[in-house]
């Protein structure tokens, strides 16, 4: 499930477009801390209760939309100008790429999802649930932050090859219209 594409490995792309592999590493940190999120909302039985009530998981799933959408615009209109001197300048601590990426993965239902239909059929009900929910959370993390720091270094490696200008562009806007697309998509999804 891990490398699946997916918003997180479209917002990993942006920001190693943007700014390279040490700027994806902010996003790709807020993405882990999101899965954190959703891990300990399992373990504490906030999952189950997205997962029931259709209102919720409606109104989560469609905040996570409208912000994928947003994320893609944003990208879009941004490939024709120097991204990389306005993002760091704006943020030299790179607290809002480690913001998309946690707040794109909160606001995505699927990681819920997927930890409700997947880890309680690996937890055994005579230990402490809390526990052994938490380090199946921990593992997704880990495996994630391998997968997702080797992508980061895939596209950079990549990057570096694409300097022309015009093929930059041409890959922010793709990866805009990707962010846009992945959020139309969830927010027409049904569950």
């Amino acid at each position: 499930m891990t490398v699946v594409p997916g918003a997180d490995m479209a917002l990993v792309t942006r920001q190693v477009l943007i700014g390279g592999p040490r700027l994806a590493q902010r996003t790709i940190a807020g993405n882990l801390t999101g899965v954190a999120v959703h891990g300990v909302a399992l373990a504490v039985g906030l999952s189950a209760l997205l997962v029931a009530s259709a209102t919720a998981y409606t109104v989560v799933k469609l905040a996570g939309a409208a912000y994928l959408v947003h994320l893609g615009i944003q990208t879009f209109r941004s490939a024709g100008r120097a991204a990389v001197a306005e993002s760091v300048a704006a943020d030299p601590r790179g607290r809002r790429p480690y913001a998309q990426g946690l707040v794109s993965t909160v606001l995505n239902p699927k990681p819920a999802l997927f930890f409700l239909t997947f880890v309680p059929q690996f937890v055994d009900r005579d230990r402490s649930v809390l526990g052994q929910t938490l380090f199946f959370t921990l593992l997704h993390i880990v495996v994630g932050l391998v997968w997702l720091t080797a992508y980061a270094h895939l596209v950079d490696r990549a990057r570096h090859a694409l300097r022309r200008e015009r093929v930059r562009r041409w890959l922010e806007r793709s990866t805009g219209a990707v962010l846009v697309a992945l959020g139309l998509r969830v927010a027409v999804e049904h569950r």
